[in-house]
């Protein structure tokens, strides 16, 4: 029955080759990179054993391994819940005993990208010990055991927590938080990495490889005895003859398995009987909202949804989200380089991404996009339905960024340029986005599902469409950037005030012209555009 089990999701990744050109291509896209990190991983491992000190292979599996299990484990709640294409709930009348099901399971969990991934780095990284035949049978049966936490791990986790996983609320939160982590991981990264080079760079004496091993082990020693590293510990603990912390690590990584192995078990009897559901009653309703404060037009029709969107669908207010960790972002970069110009620039790159966040809307609308199709919405009106919003709030949050920015970098001569070049992109790429909405549309995450989920197949499509607007994006903004560079360097409030003036104006006119350009488009493709979204994974 497991081995049905692995058939079926074999037969099930192989038929998504099938489905479309994009999809295709984009599988065969996330497999070369997988295969590329992993044979990097490996090299890296294999040349830390073979050329430094195998303890530096030990540090690196059991940290990079711990990593690995702490990742298989929280992803999946940003996510939403893992891979469904074997949903349990789907083989309930076929009555497969539980623990056959839970088997099955779990072995068919490794027959994806990450699955595969996990496993060849698992084993590759091993094959450190390779010079001590003893140490490698134990890194082999610590590969195991590590793989079987990641994937035994994951999917207890995402049972138990699967009525709150369907929570609307819940969605909404994570989706946030998730988004905050992503944008913040960079500046995270960088503050420690100039804590380690603080705390190293006194040593003149050739000492800092010394104190960052001795670091790096103190943290080792803490994660090799928790669930997470416990498993990638073994090889580790095996070459420095600590037999006794090896049956204790031994023990770890098996309790761990067990746990989650009986907490899966127990939580699927009971989601099988007893199926998760959205809570789906969302808030209560309060009168027409958005749409009564609006005249009653198509144009202001599709405003107030669009507005809507941006309040209360997460994948819109998580854009949202990253707008005020942009400035943090670049003040981090700003201090690690001692050059504020990153932080200057703060205001032009926050309002060319709001504008450039509508470039797929249509994609977003679903197949709420048919109720434009059947009501006759005409191109001009969905244009400007969905610029409004932008336009209306773009330009307030544009130029709090720019003032905050010139308020830390102590640069106020600097704002109105700075003003000129925020309104120009921000005009420039909304237009663009108008334009390059209505003929390039690609597969994004549905209404409910993560922001961060990317549905299979969209990589490569998204890449081109996304490649194609910012390439005419920058070539319109040519003249702006042209004159606030001038700005910049030769100063003077006639410059600034010049700069503004061509932002706004200019910024205007390409806006004007890309809404009547992708209102001809869409007239002209509209039975093209509900037949693509549709058509979405």
């Amino acid at each position: 029955m497991v081995a049905r089990f692995l058939t079926l999701k074999l037969t099930l990744m192989g038929n998504t080759f099938l489905k479309s050109v994009w999809q295709t291509i984009g599988m065969i896209a996330a497999a070369v990179y997988a295969l590329g990190v992993v044979v990097i991983l490996v090299i890296v491992v294999g040349a830390l054993a073979f050329l430094e000190d195998p303890a530096w292979a030990g540090l690196a599996i059991t940290l990079g391994g711990a990593l690995t299990v702490l990742g298989w484990w929280l992803i999946p709640i940003f996510a939403f819940g893992v891979d469904a294409t074997l949903d349990p709930h789907r083989f309930t009348t076929f009555a497969i005993p539980r623990r056959t099901l839970v088997a099955g399971l779990a072995v068919a969990g490794l027959v994806s990208v990450p699955g595969i991934a996990t496993v060849l780095v698992a084993l590759g990284t091993a094959f450190a010990w390779v010079l001590e035949p003893g140490v490698l049978l134990v890194a082999l049966v610590g590969a195991v055991l590590g793989v079987a936490t990641c994937v035994i791990g994951s999917r207890a986790i995402t049972t138990v927590l699967a009525p709150v996983l369907e929570s609307r609320r819940y969605r909404e939160v994570v989706t946030i938080v998730a988004v905050v982590l992503v944008v913040m991981i960079g500046p995270l990264i960088g503050w420690l990495t100039n804590g380690v080079e603080v705390s190293v760079g006194g040593d003149s004496d050739g000492g800092a490889g010394t104190q960052i091993l001795a670091l790096f082990e103190q943290a080792a020693a803490v994660v090799g005895w928790t669930p997470f590293g416990a498993a990638w510990s073994l090889a580790s603990t095996a070459h420095d003859g600590d037999w006794a912390g090896l049956v204790g690590r031994v023990a770890v990584a098996l309790g761990t398995i067990a746990l989650a192995w009986l907490v899966w078990d127990r939580a699927l009897a009971r989601a099988l009987v007893s199926p998760p559901v959205g809570d789906g009653g969302g808030g209560k309703a309060k009168g027409l909202g958005a749409f009564g404060r609006v005249p009653f037009t198509p144009t202001w029709a599709v405003t107030a949804r669009t507005a809507t969107y941006w309040l209360r669908d997460p994948r819109y207010s998580g854009s949202i989200a990253i707008v005020p960790l942009l400035p943090v972002v670049m003040y981090f970069s700003s201090q690690s380089t001692g050059n504020f110009f990153m932080l200057l620039a703060t205001g032009p790159f926050v309002a060319w991404i709001l504008g450039f966040s509508i470039s797929n809307d249509i994609g977003y609308d679903n197949t709420a996009f048919a109720l434009h199709v059947s009501s006759g919405v005409d191109g001009r009106a969905d244009r400007w339905g969905r610029a409004i919003p932008m336009l209306v709030m773009g330009p307030l949050v544009s130029a709090a960024t720019v003032v905050a920015s010139v308020w830390v970098a102590d640069a106020w001569h600097l704002t109105l340029p700075l003003l000129g070049l925020a309104f120009g992109s921000l005009l420039v790429s909304t237009g663009v986005s108008c334009a390059v909405s209505a003929r390039l549309v690609y597969p994004v995450a549905k209404p409910g599902e993560s922001p961060l989920k990317s549905p299979q197949g969209a990589a490569m499509a998204t890449i081109v469409a996304q490649g194609l607007g910012f390439l005419v994006t920058l070539g319109l903004s040519v003249p702006v950037f042209g004159v606030g560079i001038a700005a910049l360097l030769l100063g003077g409030v006639s410059w600034g005030i010049a700069t503004l003036a061509v932002g706004v104006l200019y910024g205007a006119l390409i806006l004007v012209l890309a809404v009547r350009f992708g209102a001809r488009v869409y007239n002209s493709r509209l039975p093209e555009l509900l037949q693509q979204v549709q058509s979405f994974p």
